[in-house]
């Protein structure tokens, strides 16, 4: 389903001729393209799951994060605006993302369900909240609320 819609964006961009988004969502096709041919197997000829993707199109938005701080350092503001117009193209393909008390409670039900109750349970919660809201959570900011969530 992803896919598809990324498909008809890029041919919807085409016929706009919207050059700024067309060249991002080539850019996502071709890490998608990517990430498929290194999970291919030889029982396995499908493409990656949707929470896979989710997970790629947060890794690309992370890393032009990283980049805006980087060219906003070097007074490259027209290279860091390009990096963000990039990041509302990505932005479009994700769903809705939690807010902070959205997260708080996911995490607190994650914790509780897994039984965790030290810093040394957080892979097994992190793992269990992927799996439930790939796509629709910043981890790093999660990451950071269940080491609170565990730490007291």
């Amino acid at each position: 389903m992803l896919r598809d819609k990324l498909n008809d964006a890029m041919k919807e961009a085409m016929r706009a001729r919207d050059q700024a988004a067309l060249g991002t969502i080539r850019l996502i096709l071709a890490k998608l393209k990517d990430v498929d041919i290194a999970a291919r197997t030889e029982a396995n000829r499908e493409g990656v799951a949707e929470d896979k993707i989710l997970s790629m199109l947060q890794g690309m938005i992370k890393q032009r994060n990283e980049s805006i701080v980087l060219y906003e350092k070097g007074n490259r503001a027209d290279l860091a605006d390009k990096e963000k117009a990039e990041i509302v193209v990505i932005e479009r393909f994700l769903p809705k993302q939690m807010d902070e008390a959205a997260v708080d409670a996911a995490v607190r039900e994650a914790v509780t369900a897994a039984g965790a109750t030290t810093v040394k349970d957080m892979g097994g919660v992190m793992a269990a909240l992927k799996a439930k809201y790939a796509g629709q959570m910043d981890f790093a900011k999660a990451s950071a609320a269940v080491k609170k969530a565990l730490t007291g």
